[in-house]
Protein backbone atom coordinates (compact mmCIF):
# COMPACT_ATOMS: atom_id res chain seq x y z
CA UNK A 1 0.00 0.00 0.00
CA UNK A 2 1.46 3.54 -0.87
CA UNK A 3 2.37 5.70 2.43
CA UNK A 4 0.64 8.97 2.62
CA UNK A 5 3.36 11.15 1.46
CA UNK A 6 3.57 9.58 -1.53
CA UNK A 7 -0.54 10.00 -2.10
CA UNK A 8 0.31 13.89 -0.82
CA UNK A 9 2.99 14.03 -3.84
CA UNK A 10 0.70 12.44 -6.09
CA UNK A 11 -2.41 15.08 -5.04
CA UNK A 12 0.03 18.45 -5.20
CA UNK A 13 0.98 17.30 -8.56
CA UNK A 14 -2.64 16.58 -9.73
CA UNK A 15 -3.76 20.32 -8.72
CA UNK A 16 -0.57 22.26 -10.39
CA UNK A 17 -2.31 20.20 -13.25
CA UNK A 18 -5.72 21.89 -12.81
CA UNK A 19 -6.32 25.51 -14.17
CA UNK A 20 -8.91 28.40 -12.85
CA UNK A 21 -11.16 29.06 -16.16
CA UNK A 22 -10.59 32.57 -15.83
CA UNK A 23 -6.91 32.82 -14.83
CA UNK A 24 -4.19 30.83 -16.41
CA UNK A 25 -2.56 29.53 -13.52
CA UNK A 26 -2.83 26.55 -11.64
CA UNK A 27 -5.17 26.46 -9.08
CA UNK A 28 -2.29 24.79 -6.67
CA UNK A 29 -0.01 27.92 -7.17
CA UNK A 30 -2.56 30.57 -7.33
CA UNK A 31 -3.45 29.77 -3.49
CA UNK A 32 -6.88 28.20 -3.97
CA UNK A 33 -5.98 25.26 -1.44
CA UNK A 34 -5.78 26.24 2.05
CA UNK A 35 -5.73 22.55 3.01
CA UNK A 36 -4.76 18.97 2.04
CA UNK A 37 -5.50 16.07 4.78
CA UNK A 38 -5.37 12.63 4.06
CA UNK A 39 -6.64 10.16 6.71
CA UNK A 40 -5.99 6.92 7.83
CA UNK A 41 -8.21 4.94 5.31
CA UNK A 42 -6.91 7.02 2.57
CA UNK A 43 -9.63 9.47 2.13
CA UNK A 44 -8.51 13.05 0.81
CA UNK A 45 -10.23 16.35 2.06
CA UNK A 46 -9.18 19.33 0.51
CA UNK A 47 -10.17 22.44 1.94
CA UNK A 48 -9.81 25.16 -1.04
CA UNK A 49 -11.27 28.67 -2.10
CA UNK A 50 -12.12 30.44 -5.44
CA UNK A 51 -10.80 34.06 -6.44
CA UNK A 52 -14.08 35.51 -6.21
CA UNK A 53 -16.88 33.48 -4.24
CA UNK A 54 -19.79 34.48 -7.29
CA UNK A 55 -17.20 32.66 -9.59
CA UNK A 56 -19.75 30.98 -12.25
CA UNK A 57 -17.68 28.27 -12.98
CA UNK A 58 -17.62 26.99 -9.19
CA UNK A 59 -18.90 23.82 -9.48
CA UNK A 60 -17.16 22.81 -12.15
CA UNK A 61 -13.66 23.30 -10.77
CA UNK A 62 -14.78 21.73 -7.89
CA UNK A 63 -16.10 18.78 -9.95
CA UNK A 64 -12.09 18.50 -11.62
CA UNK A 65 -10.49 18.70 -8.09
CA UNK A 66 -12.31 15.87 -7.20
CA UNK A 67 -12.55 13.57 -10.32
CA UNK A 68 -8.92 14.20 -10.55
CA UNK A 69 -8.15 13.38 -6.96
CA UNK A 70 -10.55 10.16 -6.54
CA UNK A 71 -7.95 8.63 -9.40
CA UNK A 72 -5.31 8.42 -7.79
CA UNK A 73 -3.87 5.38 -6.54
CA UNK A 74 -4.03 5.04 -2.74
CA UNK A 75 -7.65 7.56 -3.00
CA UNK A 76 -10.49 5.45 -0.91
CA UNK A 77 -12.38 8.67 -1.63
CA UNK A 78 -12.31 12.50 -1.69
CA UNK A 79 -14.38 15.26 0.17
CA UNK A 80 -13.71 19.09 -1.60
CA UNK A 81 -15.29 21.84 1.06
CA UNK A 82 -15.41 25.48 -0.43
CA UNK A 83 -14.78 28.32 1.68
CA UNK A 84 -13.92 31.52 1.46
CA UNK A 85 -13.01 32.47 4.84
CA UNK A 86 -10.38 34.05 4.94
CA UNK A 87 -10.78 35.37 1.41
CA UNK A 88 -8.11 34.83 -1.35
CA UNK A 89 -6.27 37.72 -2.25
CA UNK A 90 -2.33 37.59 -4.34
CA UNK A 91 -0.55 37.35 -1.52
CA UNK A 92 -1.53 33.71 -1.71
CA UNK A 93 -0.11 33.04 -4.44
CA UNK A 94 3.55 31.27 -5.38
CA UNK A 95 5.82 33.07 -6.86
CA UNK A 96 5.97 30.82 -10.28
CA UNK A 97 2.39 32.14 -10.18
CA UNK A 98 2.89 35.99 -9.24
CA UNK A 99 5.96 35.90 -12.39
CA UNK A 100 3.39 33.89 -14.92
CA UNK A 101 0.82 36.77 -14.16
CA UNK A 102 3.39 39.36 -14.49
CA UNK A 103 3.25 40.67 -10.63
CA UNK A 104 7.32 40.41 -10.40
Amino acid sequence: MRDELEIQTDIVKTLKNIHDPEIPVNIYDLGLIYEVDVDDNRKVTITMTLTAPNCPLADQVVEEVEQKISKIDGVSGVEVKLTFDPPWDKSRMSDEAMLELGFL
